[in-house]
């Protein structure tokens, strides 16, 4: 949940007064740290995934499930090895913006060796064991993108109702109790975007029409009380009326962070994966319940735009610009708006939004022109969360200020410049994905991002459309069904001038590798996710180019067990085979004994929705429509392939330092 500073948050209007203070110092933080890193190079190729948990409590007697508001108790124990020894732990844990949630990260990143991606999986079981330990009876830990009844009147444990007049959220349907309140970020950063806005946050979802929802369908606020004034006018007829940060920043999602060996190769990475998140975002889809109702949307990304959209009636266009300096399209949590890599300005092809002052700032320093716009992009916006203790840096030695608009851009992948006097390289994060309810399913889109992105770089391919059209394809990808239904626009040709190309090669090489054709290179059309992900006849398909770089390296037995089984499901899924999570749960809800076809998802839909998925999660149950019956050997422990590697990689230097001898 980006820069966990310590110290006194300012108000927004304490706030104010130092965005454009913190803009300068934020650039010249920048600059500062790229002159000092635009050099590195070879650091080594490491990679980790980040699961953000719910946890809810089950009422059996009542068949009701409700959030547990208890992260704040579980944190400090969960964290306590990390801070005992944080060389020596299997896990890391970060606090997120409710109390039912947590973050948890593997203990150390993963490295190059194949022998890694067996401990995904792994690493994922001991994370939830971790945390289901320190829960009590009847209390659970669950990974899924959404609790369908968020917002709904008792849905956390203990319940709190919102009080409107002294809510930072000024919400109908969402307590301040439920944000996490042992850091100060959360609630202040609530509390600035609504008054920066100088509006309530607010989004209509459609509604999903059943056979016997109400025509027109209509929401009764009254169920919270007296006091809900205005909200019968703001919610529109047929749509679920969402009005709080947290029905938002209270989902969870499966993100996947890169370090790269270059600054050059981090945005190749950064621009080649950007086409992939709204696919992978269909693929995962696990969000179709909202406030306990189902929608006409399968994914969580558009509620988190707008549950996150700081802008000014001004910026959204709906006011001519007098008090603010720009138009800008999008909220600060949204899609990516432009590729970063030189090879990549043709692709640019929507007016970027940029704060010319630090363009030409970023230019006089040296910087070219495609990364300036990017962090030009970035700077339209304005800081939202300050600390009094970090207002006066030093710009040589500390870059929370450019952190602080950085890591509150909130786009569907991050490109992130090395910490400061550490030894971690330039990064990429993907942070499209939707959250699993099993980690075998969580590991198998972490296991097929990252080795997808690994063939990427082998065999120098380019994925690259217009970045018009990877937006179109991002609301593509959130409508129901979409994994089955849509098409998306992708490249039909993914080769380059520097891809490869062999007299002895098979059919799958030739598919991928074909020749060059200038004409054919910028072209793109229309797929299925079966097409992009298993191939056609006129495409080769993305899980082909994954298993012909596995047929080139060498992987162990078990491991290659364990990818095959993860690429499988990926297959399954693409080909509709499979269902996504949110199919599934639309099918759940459909099929229950209760459930009257109005679109409504009662206490007790939900508590058997959620039991199921807690039963397969723990392999307590089997649900085929989802994922095959399978059993991957992941293990944590991989110390006889390190050794091995350790081994051949001494003997390779043992026959360098032979053969300089032998020269000398």
């Amino acid at each position: 949940m980006g820069l966990l500073t310590q110290g006194r948050p300012l108000t927004w209007a304490e706030t104010k007064k130092y965005t454009q203070y913190t803009r300068e110092h934020g650039v010249e933080q920048f600059i500062n740290l790229y002159k000092k890193l635009k050099d590195r190079r070879n650091d080594c190729l490491k990679w980790g995934d980040e699961v953000e948990f719910i946890m809810v409590r089950f009422d059996h007697e009542k068949k009701k499930v409700q959030l547990v508001l208890k992260a704040h108790k579980l944190l400090p124990i969960l964290m306590e090895p990390e801070n005992q020894n944080c060389d020596n732990c299997t896990s890391l844990w970060r606090p997120e913006y409710t109390d039912y949630m947590i973050e948890g990260t593997p203990g150390k990143p993963y490295g190059y060796l194949p022998a890694h991606f067996n401990m995904v999986e792994a690493n994922m079981r001991l994370r939830r064991k971790q945390a289901q330990e320190l829960l009590d009876k009847d209390e659970y830990v669950i990974s899924t993108s959404n609790f369908p009844r968020n917002g709904c009147p008792d849905c956390t444990w203990p319940t709190y109702k919102s009080t409107l007049d002294t809510s930072v959220s000024n919400s109908l349907c969402f307590p301040d109790q439920v944000i996490f309140p042992d850091h100060p970020r959360f609630k202040t950063l609530t509390q600035n975007i609504r008054s920066r806005r100088d509006a309530k946050i607010a989004l209509n979802v459609p509604i999903f029409i059943d056979t016997n929802t109400p025509r027109p369908f209509i929401e009764d606020f009254s169920i919270y009380g007296d006091d809900y004034g205005a909200y019968g006018t703001a919610a529109l007829k047929d749509h679920i009326y969402l009005d709080a940060m947290g029905l938002g920043m209270g989902c969870c999602c499966l993100q996947v962070t890169f370090q790269a060996q270059s600054i050059d190769e981090a945005r190749f990475l950064y621009d080649q994966l950007t086409p992939l998140t709204p696919i992978m975002l269909a693929m995962s889809a696990s969000s179709p319940i909202w406030r306990g109702y189902l929608a006409e949307i399968d994914c969580r990304w558009n509620v988190l735009c707008a549950m996150s959209d700081d802008r000014t009636a001004e910026e959204r266009g709906f006011e001519p610009l007098k008090n603010d300096r720009f138009r800008i399209p999008k909220s600060r949590y949204s899609s990516v708006d432009c590729y970063i890599s030189p090879e990549s300005a043709k692709y640019n092809d929507i007016e970027i939004v940029q704060d010319m002052n630090v363009f030409n700032k970023l230019i006089e320093n040296g910087i070219d022109h495609l990364l300036a716009q990017h962090i030009a992009h970035l700077f339209i916006r304005d800081t939202v969360i300050l600390f009094e203790e970090k207002l006066h840096l030093d710009d040589t030695k500390d870059t929370d200020h450019f952190e602080n608009i950085n890591s509150t851009n909130w786009q569907s992948m991050r490109f992130k410049p090395p910490p400061v006097n550490s030894n971690i390289g330039w990064r990429v994060e993907f942070r499209p994905t939707e959250l699993q309810m099993t980690d075998f399913e969580n590991a198998a889109f972490v296991t097929f991002i990252v080795l997808l992105t690994r063939a990427i770089m082998t065999y120098n391919l380019n994925l690259l459309i217009p970045i018009s059209n990877v937006d179109e394809n991002m609301q593509v990808a959130q409508q129901r069904d979409a994994f089955r239904h849509q098409k998306f626009h992708f490249r039909k040709s993914l080769s380059t001038k520097q891809t490869p190309n062999t007299p002895c090669m098979n059919s799958v090489q030739k598919n991928i590798f074909q020749e060059d054709n200038p004409e054919n290179r910028c072209e793109h059309r229309l797929m299925t996710i079966n097409e992009i992900i298993n191939g056609s006849n006129e495409f080769v398909g993305l899980l082909n180019i994954v298993q012909e770089y596995l047929t080139n390296i060498e992987v162990d037995a078990d491991t290659r067990c364990t990818i095959n089984q993860y690429l499988n499901l990926i297959s399954q899924r693409a080909a509709g085979t499979l269902m996504t999570n949110a199919s599934w749960m639309r099918h759940f809800v459909a099929n229950h004994p209760s459930y009257k076809h109005d679109s409504v998802v009662t206490d007790e839909i939900a508590y058997d929705l959620l039991w199921k998925m807690k039963k397969i999660a723990n392999d307590e149950d089997h649900c085929p429509e989802v994922l095959p019956k399978m059993s991957s050997k992941t293990t944590l422990d991989v110390s006889a392939a390190i050794q091995k590697a350790n081994n051949e990689l001494e003997v390779k230097r043992s026959l360098i330092q032979q053969n300089q001898s032998l020269k000398n």
